[in-house]
Parts: C-alpha cells; structure tokens; sequence
C-alpha cells in the first residue's frame, strides 16, 4: 500500500485531548472527523475498532509522543454518528462503521452506475458490484459489504432497487 502523508507527520495535529470550549471544540471534531473519513478512503477501509485505535498512525504520531485517547476518539465517532457518518457495529461501541459518503450518496453512486451501464431491471450479485471488472475505477469498487448492502437498503427505501437472495448469494436488482 502506498504511503500516506497526513499533516501530523508535520507535528500539527487538531489537538489529542478535546477541548472543553464550545466553538474550539467543534472546530477540532470536525478537523478530526475530516481527517478520520479522509484516512479511511485512501485505505479503502470502513471500520474503527476502538480498542485497537492506539496502534493506528492515524491516532498515534510517534514524531511528538501524543496518542488519542480511546475517550476522545468514540467522543468524535458519536458525533459524526449524529450526521449519519458513523454508525456502532456493536452495542458495546467499540467497532464502528465510518461512512466518507453518506449511505444515499453511497446508494446514488450505485443507482448512476447500474443506470448508465443499462443494468436497470437485470440482477447484480453483490459480488460483481464490489469486486467485478465492470466496477474497476468505481469509488464503490472493494466496498465494505456490510457498507454496502446498507446503502443498498437505502436505495432500496426509495424505490430503486430490490435486494434479492439466491443460491447462498446477494444479489440486486436495479429499477
């Protein structure tokens, strides 16, 4: 995997302890949520497990000895889960789903590319939408499943697709 230059490699980090000033305060959880959901889409990742967020470069710059507390983290992953950018996998809150789309834009994304490939009313297997050559260069190509088939479901809400079981498989439909 190629190396990332992230802008604490310069010792400027949004600061490792959450300021208790309002504005201050949400000036730093957004930088770390942007920096978070930017991380995590130059790695093709989905999921933060808390626990193991101090082995992460993302949240440990060893330049300046500074970590993010596991406090501080799931204070900034529950406020991007009120935006609808981060949800709890389990009910403990130690693994989340970050989202560096919003489930609709994740939906919209898959909805254009059926729609522009002339895939509406044929059957996709949700393998071919996350690793088939059609969806090379696709932003949703290698997706997360579990990110996946919930954006699927949001499509799913409006009316756009169907998800469909077969054969031990997944599959959509697109309308």
């Amino acid at each position: 995997m190629a190396e990332i230059s992230w802008p604490w490699q310069y010792n400027f980090p949004p600061f490792f302890t959450i300021q208790p000033h309002g504005e201050t305060r949400a000036k730093q959880l957004e930088a770390w949520q942007q920096l978070i959901s930017e991380y995590l889409k130059a790695t093709k990742q989905s999921t933060i497990d808390i626990r193991e967020s101090q082995n992460s470069p993302l949240f440990n710059n060893t330049a300046i000895n500074r970590k993010l507390s596991q406090e501080s983290l799931l204070t900034i992953l529950e406020d991007m889960a009120k935006t609808g950018r981060a949800a709890p996998v389990d009910k403990s809150k130690n693994v989340w789903e970050v989202y560096w789309h919003s489930l609709d834009e994740w939906g919209n994304m898959l909805y254009n590319w059926a729609s522009s490939n002339g895939l509406n009313n044929t059957v996709c297997t949700l393998y071919e939408l996350r690793e088939g050559e059609n969806t090379v260069g696709e932003e949703f190509h290698g997706l997360d499943l579990n990110v996946l088939v919930k954006a699927l479901k949001s499509l799913e809400v409006r009316g756009k697709c169907e998800l469909i079981e077969f054969d031990d498989n997944q599959g959509v439909k697109f309308f």
